[in-house]
């Protein structure tokens, strides 16, 4: 694992009667690779990993790792209501060839860093495989502070980066004042991607790059060098898609932008529906415009 570029939180995509369609899930991971991608995520909430049984998070990332083999790692998020589960899912993703994994809170209970650590523990003693903390305060309303990371990496080797989701970018800095080089920063919240490179994190946990790799790759590597004119000028263009990722509905937005670019197919699991109405025409809108001024 090197923690770095963009690395796409894949979708996962659907067949009418709401099945895993695996074949078009092994062209839209080589899709990406080929687009410029350093690595993919799995099964994490843009994938809608809540909804799929253990069974089909296996079969995922086997197609996955399959399909993808050695041209770049292939992350497994690792979520679960109980400690346990997400163990058990961890060990699994190792046996399925991955080469990482993202570590999140426990969905539904959030409290106190005495609890909150011992399940991220035992998940990152489960594989020796690379790790990466998912920070997700306004989702998982469990906040992994500065410090606190820390504790962690002075205790677990294997544990080698961050996606910072918090969209404060002065977290950036001072993750990287405590951790130095110990800890690979990864933005997770697409509309602070500029800032955050700009800042020094060193890779992009992306959503809206399912629809637009080779924009997302430039944007990336544009801030990340410095050259604020050429990010700028893509950033402007990107944001109104870019915002799509930091709402409840992103899933469903980001579908419609995969079918919009003939990348993929609006279908959700339940909770989630399609889109519909207004919410259905002001979306088509907004893609349209993009489209449109494509650079």
């Amino acid at each position: 694992m090197n923690w770095t570029g963009v690395i796409p939180a894949c979708t996962t995509p659907f067949l009418e009667d709401l099945t895993i369609d695996h074949a078009f899930l092994a062209r839209h991971v080589s899709w990406l690779v080929d687009n410029g991608c350093q690595g993919v995520v799995m099964l994490g909430s843009l994938g809608e990993g809540a909804t799929l049984t253990f069974e089909e998070k296996e079969a995922v990332l086997r197609t996955t790792v399959a399909t993808l083999k050695d041209r770049v790692p292939v992350v497994a998020g690792v979520s679960a209501l109980s400690t346990a589960e997400a163990v058990k899912i961890a060990q699994m993703a190792e046996k399925a060839g991955c080469s990482g994994l993202m570590v999140l809170p426990p969905y539904v209970y959030s409290t106190d860093w005495r609890e909150m650590k011992a399940h991220v523990a035992a998940i990152l003693r489960a594989t020796p495989l690379s790790c990466m903390l998912y920070n997700n305060p306004v989702a998982y309303k469990t906040d992994y502070l500065p410090h606190q990371v820390c504790e962690l990496l002075a205790e677990f080797p294997n544990l080698h980066a961050i996606k910072e989701s918090s969209a404060d970018v002065r977290r950036i800095a001072a993750l990287r004042s405590l951790a130095g080089n110990r800890l690979k920063l990864l933005v997770g919240v697409d509309d602070v991607i500029m800032e955050a490179a700009m800042a020094g994190a060193t890779g992009w946990i992306a959503g809206l790059v399912n629809a637009f790799p080779a924009e997302s790759v430039a944007l990336f590597e544009a801030s990340a060098r410095g050259d604020r004119e050429a990010a700028f000028q893509l950033y402007k263009w990107f944001l109104p898609l870019l915002r799509m990722d930091t709402v409840p509905k992103f899933v469903q937005l980001i579908k419609l932008v995969q079918q919009a670019v003939g990348m993929g197919n609006p279908r959700v699991r339940p909770p989630r529906l399609e889109l519909t109405g207004a919410e259905l025409a002001e979306a088509q809108a907004t893609i349209a415009e993009a489209l449109n001024h494509r650079p």
